[in-house]
């Protein structure tokens, strides 16, 4: 473990008190003592190097141990870690790594870095890399002591001659001209302890040194974490908060945590409804139909939908809407016609969007919700100030039908170039990637981490695409059925691991995003399911609209069936006027 062998009982180390301790961590989240605390020790066990633990002999004895003595130092149980590494036999930390841990924290800096040649199992590139960090804290610590001639020879004679990180050694070198820049290189923090930055030091060594030398910090929570990540990701009924899980038994889902049943059917639309959106946080959901209005709907904390406001304004259908970011105002596009920006609180039109002479096809907005962008007829894309003024255009290639477009937080914007093809364009640095299809496409939708994308095709075939760096096709989902109408998808569930979609056979289906397994062929509708969309906060609520003029709203298996019916018979309608 990190050089020589330990042959002391870890009371026999040196080291720092407790209570000294525990006052830095509050600073650091590295509270591991150099020693080991309690007067009352084991008899120390002996054991094999190579023993391992475990049913499939794979986990090393020595490694587990001082991985568990590891984190039980790190929770504050000094005195549980100092009995584990005495009963077992086997240190957290071999002598001279001790002793180069104490050197740190004392400040005997040209010590430390002797031991720290002591160390087995270090590189040049690493030795070196973590001389300089020593050195440094040193620096630093001179020059806060106005030991300035000491500082300047331990960067000319001990920093510089290591040959490394040259605009480092530059921006310490200003330090010594301006006090200033030593803050602002120094955590930010003028006149810190020395021994609150020691421990920091300590960290950024830790990260340095083999993990054999000094253990991760946090290491048996990671690996904890990590089993808990295998065991979700590979439950494909999986739709629970994390807070389900749990140490004492493999996680599994049953197929009840998905939301199989209608729980609501809305009855309010003259006409199908071509189009649906959960505001992003839950507590609404807009409707677009083929009657010319939008329908906003309120959900309760018993998730009962009501109708809030009937949107009328529209001369032709609406088939598009998008909520701005912060859920106050929406924005609904008519086919080839106008946008209408409204107010969700009132129901009262705030602005409406129009080119003389074009029509609008789709619409959505700018991160922070200052701008919006629409997709015109002409191929091109108009952008506007919330008050209604034009401020930007781009000629693009984007095809006319298609009205999905997307523009993302860092920059990049999301549409359709040509029938196959989506281009992912950043305005500002002008680079352009391409999702190349084999089939035409008739929409898609991003996820909410904006590293995948959803492409519907015409060959009944819905695509994920990965989008983080270069486009690369990551799962197909097969079983609706496509052969006229633009049916949409949408990502939902917990952690977005269910894809759902709408058919021209009146069902609605969920894939498992991960395995592309179909899950769920969902009956209720009378016609074509248009679209879908999952409350992006509560996992077990989606809505579907159909060209049976309803939108069902599904939820778990236990809940009841409420209806609202009449043809916009109720609610508040608002006749459309800016």
């Amino acid at each position: 473990m990190g050089g020589v062998e330990d042959n002391e009982p870890p009371l026999k180390r040196v080291r720092s008190s407790p209570e000294e301790l525990r006052c830095v961590s509050k600073n650091s989240s590295l509270i591991e003592p150099i020693g080991s605390f309690g007067d009352t020790m084991a008899k120390s066990l002996p054991y094999v190097r190579n023993e391992t633990v475990g049913s499939m002999g794979v986990i090393k004895k020595v490694e587990f141990v001082r991985i568990i003595t590891k984190a039980l130092y790190t929770m504050g149980y000094e005195k549980s870690g100092a009995l584990l590494e005495e009963e077992s036999g086997i240190p957290l930390h071999s002598p001279t790594v001790s002793l180069f841990m104490q050197q740190v924290l004392d400040g005997n800096w040209d010590e430390s870095v002797t031991t720290l040649g002591k160390i087995g199992q270090l590189e040049d590139s690493v030795f070196k890399s973590a001389t300089f960090l020593v050195f440094e804290q040193k620096f630093f610590e001179l020059l806060e002591n106005g030991d300035v001639l000491d500082a300047l020879k331990t960067l000319r004679m001990e920093i510089a001659p290591l040959c490394i990180k040259k605009d480092r050694v530059h921006e310490l070198a200003g330090c010594i001209i301006s006090p200033s820049l030593c803050n602002e290189l120094v955590l930010g923090n003028k006149g810190l302890l020395h021994r609150s930055t020691r421990f920091r030091l300590l960290e950024e060594l830790q990260k340095l040194l083999p993990p054999a030398v000094m253990v991760p910090e946090r290491r048996l929570e990671y690996l904890v974490e990590q089993a808990l990540t295998v065991q979700r990701e590979s439950c494909i009924f999986h739709n629970s908060v994390d807070s389900a899980l749990s140490l004492y038994t493999d996680h599994q889902c049953g197929r009840d945590q998905i939301p199989t049943k209608t729980i609501q059917v809305l009855q309010k639309h003259c006409d199908e409804v071509w189009f649906l959106q959960f505001s992003h946080n839950g507590k609404y959901l807009a409707t677009a139909s083929q009657d010319c209005t939008t329908m906003i709907w309120k959900i309760n904390n018993h998730s009962e939908v009501s109708l809030r406001h009937v949107l009328a304004g529209h001369r032709k259908p609406v088939s598009f809407v998008s909520w701005s970011p912060d859920d106050h105002q929406l924005l609904t596009c008519g086919i080839e016609e106008v946008v209408r920006c409204w107010d969700i609180e009132s129901g009262n039109c705030l602005q409406i969007y129009e080119k003389s002479g074009l029509g609008l096809v789709s619409c959505g907005w700018f991160p922070g919700g200052t701008k919006l962008f629409t997709g015109v007829n002409d191929k091109s894309i108009c952008v506007w100030d919330l008050d209604g003024m034009e401020v930007d255009w781009w000629k693009g290639q984007r095809a006319v039908k298609m009205s999905d477009m997307v523009f993302m937080n860092e920059g990049t914007i999301i549409s359709m170039n040509k029938e196959t093809s989506i281009l992912l364009q950043n305005r500002e640095t002008k680079a352009e990637r391409v999702i190349l299809e084999d089939n035409s496409i008739t929409s898609f939708s991003v996820s909410k981490d904006e590293r995948y994308i959803l492409v519907n095709l015409s060959n009944q075939e819905i695509h994920l695409w990965s989008i983080k760096d270069d486009p690369r096709l990551m799962a197909k989902y097969k079983g609706h059925k496509r052969t006229r109408l633009d049916i949409r998808s949408c990502f939902g569930g917990s952690e977005e691991s269910f894809v759902a979609s709408g058919s021209e056979d009146s069902l609605v289906y969920i894939w498992h995003r991960g395995t592309g397994k179909l899950l769920e062929k969902l009956p209720g509708h009378s016609g074509a399911v248009n679209s879908v969309s999952w409350n992006p906060v509560n996992p077990h609520m989606f809505a579907s609209a159909s060209d049976d003029w309803t939108v069902r709203v599904w939820g778990l298996s236990d809940s009841d069936l409420r209806l609202v019916n009449g043809c916009s018979s109720n609610g508040h309608l608002c006749n459309g006027v800016g």
